[in-house]
């Protein structure tokens, strides 16, 4: 069993390849599973957990189903994909696999195209870099299969320049001040009412109000519903005005 999160696409193209050299089925974490999250029992002999690093740290909805959801008896591998880094992001899902007494065998990451567009110095990579991390991503995403049928065990991350304060530090932070989903907007001047931003967030966190996008409290601030909008109608206060919009793009979309 493949478990993945994703708002942009990377994670779940990641997943699907793996499931596809693997044999395995793949199931999205999204505002559906979490509700019932402890009504999924898996007794598959691998799970594989792969999700993108938010800020050097594991996504919130991916730490809470992993605290809720019922595994009995399988090996845990974790893969993240990242637009550079990972800082200590695999030590706390080791920690969390602890706390359910998992046995958590081996983590990876993937560098995919960068998502996070929300601070200054931050935006999507041209469309060169992103077209060579995804061409890399093929080798890296077919040897990850390889170690996790072999059953290897270890640590195979690109943590990057002080991974444990980023972790540590500037993780917790983020969580704890930097989600403000009431800072997205639509510019209705420029939208068109398609629903895109609403069908996309894997939280369920956008509504279509008088056929304009409306954002509830329970945002993972994943930015799904600002890379897909074809008009670039939403923003994320001033922020987003003048990035870059990036959205993986294959033939399941």
């Amino acid at each position: 069993m493949i478990y993945y999160f994703s708002g942009n696409g990377n994670s779940r193209h990641v997943a699907q390849r793996l499931a596809t050299a693997l044999g395995d089925s793949t199931t999205r974490i999204d505002h559906t599973t979490l509700r019932a999250a402890e009504s999924c029992i898996t007794t598959d002999r691998h799970v594989i957990w792969v999700c993108p690093v938010y800020s050097w740290g594991l996504p919130l909805p991916v730490k809470e189903f992993i605290s809720r959801v019922n595994v009995n008896g399988a090996t845990h591998f974790l893969v993240l994909t990242c637009g550079d880094d990972t800082g200590m992001a695999h030590r706390d899902w080791r920690r969390l696999c602890d706390r359910r007494g998992w046995d958590a065998a081996a983590t990876f990451s993937v560098q995919m195209p960068n998502t996070y567009t929300l601070l200054p110095g931050f935006d999507v990579d041209k469309p060169e870099i992103a077209a060579k991390k995804i061409d890399a991503a093929t080798g890296r995403i077919d040897l990850i299969a390889r170690r996790i049928k072999d059953g290897w065990r270890g640590d195979d991350v690109t943590k990057g320049r002080f991974p444990r304060f980023k972790t540590s530090v500037i993780y917790p932070r983020f969580m704890k001040y930097g989600v403000h989903p009431e800072r997205f907007c639509c510019d209705t001047k420029r939208c068109i009412s398609c629903g895109r931003c609403e069908a996309a967030c894997p939280m369920g966190n956008v509504r279509l109000i008088d056929s304009r996008p409306q954002w509830e409290s329970d945002c993972a601030l994943c930015l799904a519903c600002y890379h897909i909008c074809p008009v670039h109608a939403v923003n994320y206060g001033k922020a987003t005005i003048s990035k870059g919009q990036y959205h993986f793009k294959d033939t399941t979309d």
